[in-house]
């Protein structure tokens, strides 16, 4: 009935209240404002992961759909305006038996998909065809995938350390091409796990940071940074807003100069989603998948920003994603998708 063990090994989180299965999926408390609105959009899910739209205006889903080591993960195709309803009468499953899918985008008529230690493609519905494996991870999961318009995909891979010394090729962001050739290349590094990513009307990369353990004996918070190309953004030697970490071999001269967090979301928040809202380019909505909240933070305000609560009481947030002038949101805990919008 419960799914915690599940759930905290999969998205790295400190301490996750569980929920039983027959929770509604939205609470009559989960709005604290009358400037927006939550209906419920799909029901019947099994722990949905990122959703993409494709390019004929259909929904791609991933979910885990069962443990979290079980290796059933799925990705469906499902039509996009329909009302409440279970996903079983509409449901087309294009793939099956995925180790831990938390990324799914569509780029033309190409769906990419990254899984534990895979990142992989579909042509025009095509099988999966692997372009990297074995990639390095914390253990558990990788991020999101983030178009990059118009001609990149965003990934990460999460974290690990030897020690002091970080395993080769993770805690990185990385870009692989979509001109054809899939070339991947390094866009930054210093990260825990960049979990999800976003672009903004002026090009400007975003992106949540989850960190996890205890740095010098103290517990470094989630935050959202800009990301800078090129540049080392400091885990594990600097962490949350330039912390100096003496056991990983931080000083003053090199935290100094990494990024500064735009907001500093506390230890444990699990951002699992970030995206530009559709109602102000200026803003940012950002998903916290232990707290149950989608909070929103102004790019213009004063850093570190101080995050305003949209939204509480959801069961898990899991991802966000833009559907015209509203965003579209899965609740991992209810196996739901629901719409939030600007009244």
């Amino acid at each position: 009935m419960f799914r915690c063990a599940v759930l905290c090994l999969l998205l790295c989180v400190v301490s996750v209240g569980c929920v039983a299965d027959d929770e509604p999926a939205v609470r009559s408390e989960a709005l604290l404002s009358d400037d927006f609105g939550i209906d419920v959009v799909v029901t019947g899910l099994d722990g949905p992961t990122q959703i993409a739209l494709a390019s004929d205006g259909s929904l791609l889903v991933a979910e885990i759909n069962g443990g979290e080591n079980d290796a059933m993960g799925t990705v469906s195709r499902l039509p996009t305006k329909a009302e409440s309803s279970s996903t079983e009468a509409m449901r087309e499953v294009l793939f099956r038996g995925l180790d831990k899918p938390t990324g799914i985008a569509a780029a033309g008529d190409t769906i990419w998909l990254i899984e534990a230690d895979r990142l992989s493609k579909s042509v025009a519905g095509g099988p999966l065809e692997t372009v990297v494996d074995r990639l390095p991870n914390n253990g558990r999961s990788q991020g999101t995938l983030t178009v990059d318009p118009p001609d990149r995909l965003l990934f990460d891979t999460s974290g690990s350390k030897r020690g002091s010394t970080v395993v080769e090729g993770s805690g990185r962001l990385w870009s692989v091409s979509l001109r054809g050739d899939d070339v991947v290349s390094e866009v930054a590094s210093g990260f825990k796990h960049a979990y999800a990513h976003a672009i903004d009307a002026t090009g400007r990369v975003w992106s949540t940071e989850m960190t996890d353990g205890t740095f010098d004996g103290t517990p470094a918070p989630d935050e959202v940074v800009e990301v800078l190309t090129g540049v080392d953004h400091g885990w594990p030697a600097c962490v949350g807003d330039n912390r100096v970490v003496d056991e990983f071999g931080g000083t003053d001269s090199r935290c100094s100069v990494t990024p500064p967090s735009l907001a500093i979301l506390g230890v444990g928040a699990t951002p699992t989603s970030i995206v530009v809202a559709p109602w102000d380019t200026d803003r940012l909505l950002v998903a916290l998948w232990s707290r149950g909240e989608i909070v929103s933070l102004d790019t213009t305000a004063t850093w570190p920003v101080v995050p305003e609560v949209l939204a509480s009481g959801l069961l898990n947030p899991q991802h966000l994603l833009v559907d015209g002038d509203s965003v579209l949101v899965t609740e991992f805990g209810s196996g739901r998708i629901l719409r939030l919008s600007a009244n």
